[in-house]
């Protein structure tokens, strides 16, 4: 082997590559445990299990200012996960509202969703989170004046009070038969498209998955006793009692998110519509087919492939976005893990787990993407 050998060289530069990296990591590893031992800062995670001593605003697990960092950052997590999840798909269904919209022959609906997508996304997401929370501190009553605009829901200065159905274990049945469901209308979808593939005939996939979607969870809910008592909110001394709520940080936080994501997801829509040729309009119209089959039938699986991919980046971005939820006093993990770091000092260790937690949902939210394109991607034969 000589070094004109492609192969070789190639060998050579990538064990280079490698012992640069190495030896760079190493040296900040070592710069890094020198200088905290110099300053008498002990390293480590053991600071983990040692109590928090302070409290966090909401959390959707039970906590205490007793239970330690971990428990704390727990809490963290899943309040990021929270609005995380909620958000993106609130964002996706305005998104796709909005896209459609943007390109309707209607010229009030058009120019109206693209005025909303101008403002939306050309303003700081930062400025938007500020006035939704104004709006909701400054314009919204106090809570003995709180709106009610209908049923049990009450609007106030304090947050959103709503009620909900009282704990029972038929409700976990009705959740567990609810994700069954889901998943027998995904095995429904795939027998069906191969019995078109093989057939031509089509089968009702839609009547059939919302049979399932409703049936099987009603059918377990009726045999499990048919639970309807609910808890319902009501006012007790300064503040409401029962039911559920959403508090002015969350709310502000996610009608931000919400907003801003929403208008770049309905371009992202628009010019994926756009980018199948017209000629697939004219092919369907000769068919015979309405508007909406040639939008679900045609439109729309062409769109997909130009679509998915952006809307990715933007679920992301709507992730990673809501770490800005510590301006407004959302507990996110971010504003947890500040706060621990404030009172241990462990600010190498906490920097690397917010690292970590933001490197798992981006991971985790681009695989399951991933799977979806690969999914919806032109195959060639």
């Amino acid at each position: 082997m000589t070094w004109n050998d492609p192969k070789l060289r190639q060998i050579i530069y990538q064990l280079v590559t490698f012992s640069v990296v190495v030896f760079a990591a190493w040296f900040l590893f070592t710069e890094t445990q020198s200088n905290l031992a110099k300053q008498n800062i002990a390293s480590g995670f053991s600071f983990l299990k040692s109590e928090a001593g302070f409290e966090i605003g909401e959390s959707v697990l039970n906590y205490a200012p007793d239970h330690s960092y971990a428990r704390a950052l727990y809490v963290g997590f899943f309040n990021t996960l929270k609005v995380a999840f909620i958000g993106n798909i609130f964002a996706l269904i305005l998104g796709i509202i909005l896209g459609i919209c943007r390109l309707s022959k209607n010229y009030l609906l058009s120019q109206v969703s693209k005025g909303y997508i101008e403002v939306a996304r050309n303003t700081p997401l930062l400025l938007q989170l500020f006035f939704w929370y104004a709006v909701i501190t400054e314009t919204l009553p106090s809570v003995r004046g709180a709106l009610n605009p209908f049923g049990s829901v009450f609007l106030s200065n304090r947050g959103v009070f709503f009620p909900v159905f009282k704990s029972h274990p038929t409700w976990s049945y009705v959740g567990i038969s609810f994700a069954l469901s889901v998943v027998l209308c995904f095995v429904v979808r795939y027998f069906s498209k191969k019995k078109q593939e093989e057939t031509g005939k089509e089968l009702p996939v839609l009547f059939v998955s919302l049979a399932l979607l409703i049936g099987i969870p009603l059918l377990t809910w009726l045999i499990g006793g048919y639970p309807m008592e609910l808890n319902s909110p009501a006012l007790k001394g300064f503040n409401f009692s029962g039911g559920y709520s959403f508090s002015p940080e969350f709310s502000a936080l996610l009608l931000g998110l919400v907003v801003y994501t929403s208008a770049f997801n309905a371009e992202i829509v628009r010019s994926g519509i756009e980018s199948v040729d017209k000629g697939q309009w004219e092919a369907a119209d000769s068919l015979g087919l309405s508007r909406t089959r040639t939008m679900s039938l045609v439109i729309l699986p062409q769109a997909l492939r130009v679509i998915v991919p952006p809307i990715t980046s933007q679920i992301l971005n709507l992730t990673k976005n809501s770490s800005l939820a510590v301006a407004i006093g959302y507990p996110d993990f971010v504003s947890v893990a500040n706060t621990t770091m404030n009172q241990t000092g462990q600010a190498v260790e906490m920097v690397a787990l917010i690292m970590l937690c933001y490197l798992f949902f981006s991971l985790t939210t681009s695989f399951v993407m991933n799977l979806y394109n690969k999914s919806v991607a032109l195959k060639e034969r």
